[in-house]
């Protein structure tokens, strides 16, 4: 299992979420890989993704939401939507973010945010504790919610 957060384009998936925080990467049994990963037991809820395989994001140079002309669609303000009421992050925001910062930057600030400051682990989105520690961890929000959301 990782210690810290894998910080690499290839985990930041189509709608903003980061791979490498998620649960179902994190954990140790039936681990997924990423949303952008190919491999043959992909679970299916990542191979029948809506937003990932949307004809529309085919068409984006980048791969992400953002570029998209009907950017934020009705499925990524649907799981937007989700995610800030459940988790407390929005992204809606993570893609504007993303998109003003340029991935270099974007992925620093990825290695700042969901590293444990208690034993430097990975943070996971779905969880408002520490995996490995057990520290409950703050997420405070730290975005603002996009206009037309």
């Amino acid at each position: 299992m990782n210690h810290s957060v894998i910080v690499d384009k290839s985990m930041i998936a189509p709608c903003g979420i980061n791979c490498g925080t998620c649960l179902a990467f994190l954990r140790e049994k039936n681990r997924c890989n990423g949303c952008r990963v190919k491999w043959e037991d992909k679970a299916k809820s990542r191979v029948r993704c809506r937003i990932k395989n949307c004809e529309q994001l085919g068409l984006t140079e980048s791969g992400f939401c953002y570029e998209c002309e009907r950017f934020p669609c009705k499925l990524i303000k649907h799981i937007d939507k989700r995610y800030r009421t459940k988790y407390k992050i929005s992204l809606v925001q993570n893609l504007l973010t993303l998109k003003e910062m340029g991935m270099t930057k974007y992925l620093e600030t990825e290695q700042d945010k969901w590293n444990c400051p208690n034993c430097g682990y990975a943070l996971c989105v779905h969880r408002n504790f520490c995996l490995h520690c057990k520290v409950t961890i703050d997420k405070k929000p730290n975005w603002s919610i996009p206009s037309g959301a």
